[in-house]
Parts: structure tokens; sequence; C-alpha cells
């Protein structure tokens, strides 16, 4: 039986997402930004990376994963798409870090990020889901985990963002991987439906990578394997020389 193609509604949480996202801008966020204020961004995090000792943007897109992996398909994702869930918002200020991540950023801003969709390669592997790097000096990325980890404490009754309810957060055991890692899972209400997103974030040095997987077959089986996160994390070491 391929998996794969009876996992449709995988698809519905990044839409659900980008649509909130918005429906909540203003008549003003339509209006275009000039190109020379999006590469003075570059710049000036470019220079930021340097002074801090982190790696900058284009070094962490290097260091992504791209192409097939220990089972599994990396592609990169659309710069729009990826932009929809910047600044996501907590209803509740204890789970921000937790509302960052399911948008893809980090909760303390990074000097460069680099995102990736997870598809496996092999079809009767019901796991998908996608992944993302943040970069920042070290201090901060061990900020960025201590404050996951008490977020994860902190709510376990969930929270809204969006409009969008995630009813339950649960702690899950951790990789012993990197420098230190979180594993916990969270049930988003996406219509009538529960979906449990078990997410899988490690730190190496002053890189965040986080892992985000959904299996609506086994939602115990969700997390992406270790050995694609072992597989990125060599590649985070290579980056660094």
């Amino acid at each position: 039986m391929r998996l794969n193609r009876a996992l449709p509604i995988v698809a519905v949480i990044p839409a659900l997402l980008l649509a909130s996202a918005c429906s909540g801008e203003s008549a003003e966020s339509g209006e275009k930004k000039p190109k020379a204020t999006a590469q003075g961004a570059d710049e000036k995090n470019s220079a930021e990376a340097k002074r801090i000792g982190a790696l900058d943007a284009a070094q962490l897109e290097k260091a992504a994963l791209t192409g097939k992996a220990a089972g599994y398909e990396a592609r990169k994702i659309a710069k729009a798409e990826v932009e929809a869930g910047r600044d996501m918002k907590s209803d509740n200020k204890a789970c921000q870090p937790l509302a960052s991540l399911i948008g893809g950023f980090t909760h303390l801003p990074a000097v460069g990020v680099a995102h990736r969709s997870l598809k496996p390669t092999v079809a009767t592997d019901a796991t998908v889901g996608s992944m993302w790097l943040a970069s920042h000096s070290e201090p901060d990325a061990t900020r960025v985990m201590n404050d996951l980890r008490a977020a994860v404490a902190a709510c376990p009754k969930g929270f809204k963002t969006l409009g969008l309810t995630y009813g339950k957060v649960e702690g899950l055991p951790a990789p012993k991987l990197g420098d230190e890692a979180v594993g916990y899972r969270i049930t988003g209400d996406i219509g009538k439906q529960k979906v449990p997103m078990t997410y899988t974030v490690v730190r190496s040095g002053g890189v965040i990578a986080a892992f985000y997987g959904v299996n609506m077959l086994d939602p115990k089986q969700a997390a992406i394997p270790e050995a694609v996160v072992k597989a990125q994390l060599e590649k985070i070491a290579n980056a660094r020389g």
C-alpha cells in the first residue's frame, strides 16, 4: 500500500497557517518593499553573524539537507510560504517559543534561517514533515532551548495563535544528539480533526535544528527519524569547518 498518497491532510496545516497569516494583514501589507531594503537587511544579518561567530544565511543554506538522505527527500520551501509563519503570536506569553516554532522560526531573532520540506522516499513510510535551521550566538541558542523547555512545561493545555487552537502539549523523550535536545508533541485542532504534531529540536553550537513530523496513521511514529537528524547535524559540523 502506498501510504504517501493517503495523507493529503498534512498539506492542510501549512496552508491554514498561510491563510490565517494573510487574513490578519493590513491593506498596507500588500505594498511592495524595495529590494534594496531586503538586501540591506541581509547584509546587516551577515555582518552580525560574523561578529558573533555564527553561520550566516548563505552558509546555513549550504549546511541544510538537500536531496535524498537517510530515507527522506529534503526540498527547499518557497520564501512566501516560509514568511507566512513569521511573528506568530501566542495568546499565552509563556507558550510563545512553541508558537514561534510552529511558524518555522525561533522566538529569538536569528541571523540566518533555512527551511526544508521532508518526505519519505519509501512509499510505505507515513511520516512526513519539515525542518528548519536557525543561526544564533551560542548563548542565544542555549536560551532558545531553555525557553522551549519552560514552554513545554508551562503549556500542557495548549494555546491559540492566528485563530488556530492547539489544545494539548506534552513532552517526549529527546534524542541524545547535538549539544542538547528537546522533544514534544502538540495536538492541533484542524476543523473537527485533531492532528498530533511531533517536534524534535536540537542545538548544535549556535544552530537550532528543528524537525516537525506528522503521521496520520500512527501519531506515536510521527517523529522525524534520528537518522535524518544525524545527517543534518553532520552537515552543520562540516559547514563550520
